[in-house]
């Protein structure tokens, strides 16, 4: 974990997990969920659990990878251990119990070799969309720990996999069979299963363990990548229905607070466009020595963009949320969507936090419906600790939208003053 911040243990006393620390979790809680649910766990090789279904594909050593297996030690319904879908409403400290007490038992494989029994039993357990009871022995006790990563939600303890057994039959879709055994196209596997309302967690992981694409073609995807990849290809697809309809009217701005974030997005009425901006703040995640705010991002106009963006998975993220709800509007808009990282997050969680809590705000619906382009700038200076200035300076499309916005003006003008005349 992160180094713990220097926090006067009096407070402590007194706050007892309310937050007063500033941080979006709480430390000696983190601490007490390992003690007590990992523990007990310190001398043991052999655990048995229901996997949410959790499973994990590193990509360190590619194409040499670990691939394992994520078990809880409990059984019953274990989904929200590994369900990030159900994880915005829930409190950081929450998810890290979750994450913290999962153990991953490992193995190795090369990335294409998938008829072996480890590998088809992991593709198996990972194709249910119910926990499945599994059986690990490791070679050595887990250590408590836990890995935090900006793509990847966290990762617990883990250990080398000695033996293990699969207890229960995984509930596995028709549609998913069907897919999984059909010689198709990965994007096209992809966008089937999400139009058939899987959640884009479980296609990440399906994808990941190499149960998509031509047959020829399959191959185990390191977690990190797949995560980015489902996210790509279907925010990809929407995009073009997307595309097909009339810009909105007006502007539309959403917002939402959550675990000292701030997530607000612009859709203005243009054709497409996109663009993603983050800005760190001193003793925030990736910020964490810097003295002044670091403002961040990547863009898009309507053709697309060719090179991988700077920005890294977060992109993609948002990208799915914001075509998503464009499509339920049947509308296309230019969107800018921008993010405060306050130093009280302090902890890396994965892209499936900017994407859940885009999402919801757009779910809340809009906080601002206008004509006026200087109104939102106004909710900017307003609601956002950086200001409409140091955005506009930061953001290419803001700027886009403003010359056009003053050009209108001074052409509106210009024919009233000719009609005059």
């Amino acid at each position: 974990m992160s180094k713990s911040p220097n926090i006067d243990p009096r407070l402590c006393v007194l706050c007892r997990g309310r937050g007063w620390c500033g941080l979006s979790y709480c430390l000696i809680l983190v601490r007490q969920y390992i003690a007590s649910k990992l523990g007990p766990l310190k001398l043991q090789r052999e655990i048995f659990g229901s996997s949410p279904p959790s499973v994990f594909i590193g990509r360190h050593g590619y194409p040499l990878v670990r691939i394992g297996l994520g078990v809880p030690p409990e059984e019953g319904d274990t989904l929200l251990y590994d369900y990030p879908e159900k994880w915005i409403s829930l409190g950081l400290n929450d998810i890290l119990n979750y994450r913290l007490t999962m153990i991953l038992g490992y193995d190795k494989a090369r990335k294409d070799e998938l008829a072996s029994r480890l590998v088809r039993d992991v593709q198996e357990v990972s194709m249910s969309i119910r926990p499945v009871d599994v059986e690990i022995r490791l070679a050595k006790p887990p250590r408590p720990s836990l890995i935090l990563d900006e793509t990847n939600p966290p990762l617990g303890p883990r250990s080398p996999l000695e033996a293990y057994k699969v207890s229960s039959n995984p509930y596995i879709p028709r549609i998913v069979d069907k897919v999984v055994n059909d010689d198709i196209k990965a994007i096209e596997a992809v966008n089937i299963l999400y139009e058939n309302n899987l959640p884009v967690s479980y296609i990440q992981r399906v994808f990941s363990v190499g149960l998509l694409g031509a047959r020829s073609e399959r191959r185990l995807v390191p977690t990190r990548w797949s995560i980015t990849a489902v996210d790509s290809i279907i925010s990809s697809s929407l995009l073009k229905e997307v595309k097909k309809y009339e810009p909105l009217d007006k502007f539309y701005l959403y917002d939402l607070r959550l675990h000292d974030n701030l997530f607000i997005a612009i859709l203005a009425p243009r054709k497409w466009s996109f663009e993603w901006m983050e800005a760190w703040w001193p003793g925030s995640t990736w910020n964490p020595f810097g003295l002044e705010v670091s403002v961040e991002g990547d863009y898009e106009l309507y053709r697309g963009r060719r090179g991988y963006p700077s920005i890294g998975g977060c992109y993609y993220a948002s990208r799915l949320a914001t075509v998503e709800h464009l499509r339920r509007l049947r509308k296309q808009a230019a969107a800018i969507l921008l993010r405060e990282i306050y130093p009280g997050f302090n902890l890396p969680i994965g892209v499936w936090f900017v994407r859940e809590a885009l999402r919801k705000a757009y779910e809340k619906g809009p906080v601002l419906i206008t004509n006026d382009f200087k109104e939102v700038l106004n909710y900017l200076d307003e609601n956002t600790r950086l200001k409409s200035a140091r955005w506009l300076k930061a953001s290419r499309l803001l700027n886009i939208i403003l010359r056009s916005e003053d050009l209108k003006s001074f052409l509106a003008m210009k024919g009233e003053r000719d009609k005059s005349n």
